[in-house]
């Protein structure tokens, strides 16, 4: 099975991680205005939508940690794969603050067991196929993504606010029983395979400086998305005048440039610009749609800028991804890779934990002037950051 994957393993584990996703992004167009309709001040809707993010960065790397401990992979899975469905039935069966905030921390133990996914699925295929690999199961991804956050609003139009919460629980559940087919190969047949965070390569990773620098563009760039179309923007477009139906096209408009973004990136503005200039022009393009959606409100203006909120945030986490690992020595890649998904879940919770303290202190609307700031903040650190390196290479060459 190692060097050439069997179909049916394969198919089952792509279906599987579909289900688990959609599972998680259901609910996600309907969850903040859900918990301001339960009563929730700004700044508790931010410590919801944030607790996801908290709850990946201190379980990740412990989950990775564990799962290379005990070299088992599929147990993980489950593990996730329950935690998802927890979250979905414990915001289905519940209607008070504390336990939404509870079940969206549980959300984001189930999202940090995704690290093991990936390993687990890499090891179906031969070293030089695990490119294709994460390509397949990437798309997977974003599919799930684009369905479940297309078909949400329409779910609460139809059958009331805990529709989506008890889908998702009975999606996840689907996810449980896939995800007891999976196959793992026993320890004695497991060839050298990547591997989740390794404790001993942890601290001598962190001191790589493009990691380092990669991984805090990549905190801000977490935090305009979550804070923006994964946090606040479903609420605003309401409050300003559409209804729960018009969040599914408002998510198409988004979802679908954030996908071609994707093959852009790679063949034609990296090739064109370069890395660092590509990061520019994605930050500042995510910077300028993020500032216009208070402008464009409730009106047709608000799709075309989804649109290109869409397309420059998905220029930006593909090309963070590649720079994350490309400095790493190729045994330390996996923990590099581990190291970077648990530093920009700290974006995910810290962007629209403050974006809710600054909309309860003035409003709303400065939520995405917050989030819109932190790509202008990104441009400036670029900059500084090439200009030292100018510097540098200046004394170098000239033999100082």
């Amino acid at each position: 099975m190692a060097h050439s994957p069997w179909r049916k393993d394969v198919a089952m584990f792509l279906i599987a991680s579909f289900f688990f996703w959609l599972s998680l992004f259901i609910y996600i167009p309907i969850l903040s205005p859900y918990v301001e309709q339960l009563g929730g001040a700004y700044s508790f809707v931010g410590l919801v939508l944030g607790s996801y993010g908290l709850m990946q960065f201190l379980c990740r790397i412990p989950i990775g940690l564990v799962s290379d401990m005990v070299q088992r992979r599929k147990p993980f899975v489950t593990l996730g794969m329950a935690a998802a469905m927890g979250s979905g039935w414990l915001f289905a069966i519940t209607n008070s603050l504390g336990w939404a905030l509870v079940a969206r921390a549980l959300a984001g133990v189930a999202a940090a067991t995704w690290v093991v996914f990936t390993v687990l699925y890499a090891s179906y295929f031969r070293s030089e196929d695990t490119h294709r690999a994460m390509g397949q199961i990437s798309l997977v991804v974003v599919l799930a993504q684009l369905v479940g956050m297309t078909v949400s609003g329409s779910i609460v139009d139809r059958w009331g606010w805990h529709a989506p919460f008890w889908a998702g629980g009975c999606l996840a559940a689907v996810g449980v029983v896939l995800s007891l087919s999976i196959k793992e190969e026993k320890q004695g047949e497991r060839s050298a395979r990547p591997q989740t965070v390794q404790l001993k390569d942890l601290f001598s990773v962190m001191k790589e400086p493009l990691l380092l620098k990669v991984s805090v563009l990549s905190v801000l760039a977490h935090g305009i998305m979550f804070t923006t179309i994964f946090g606040f923007t479903p609420a605003y477009v309401l409050k300003a005048g559409l209804d729960e139906r018009d969040l599914g096209f408002l998510m198409i408009c988004f979802m679908i440039p954030h996908a071609i973004a994707t093959v852009f990136i790679g063949k034609t503005v990296v090739p064109l610009f370069g890395k660092w200039r590509s990061l520019v022009i994605a930050f500042f393009g995510s910077a300028v749609f993020t500032f216009l959606i208070p402008v464009a409100g409730g009106s047709f203006f608000v799709y075309p800028v989804q649109i290109g909120s869409g397309f420059f945030l998905g220029l930006l986490f593909p090309l963070l991804l590649g720079m994350s690992i490309e400095s790493v020595d190729e045994s330390q890649k996996a923990t590099a890779m581990g190291t970077y998904q648990a530093i920009y879940a700290i974006g995910m919770f810290g962007g629209p934990y403050l974006a809710g303290i600054v909309n309860e202190l003035i409003a709303l609307p400065f939520a995405f002037y917050f989030a819109g700031t932190l790509g202008l903040i990104a441009i400036g650190m670029i900059a500084v950051w090439k200009r030292k390196e100018r510097g540098l290479n200046k004394v170098v060459h000239r033999g100082y």
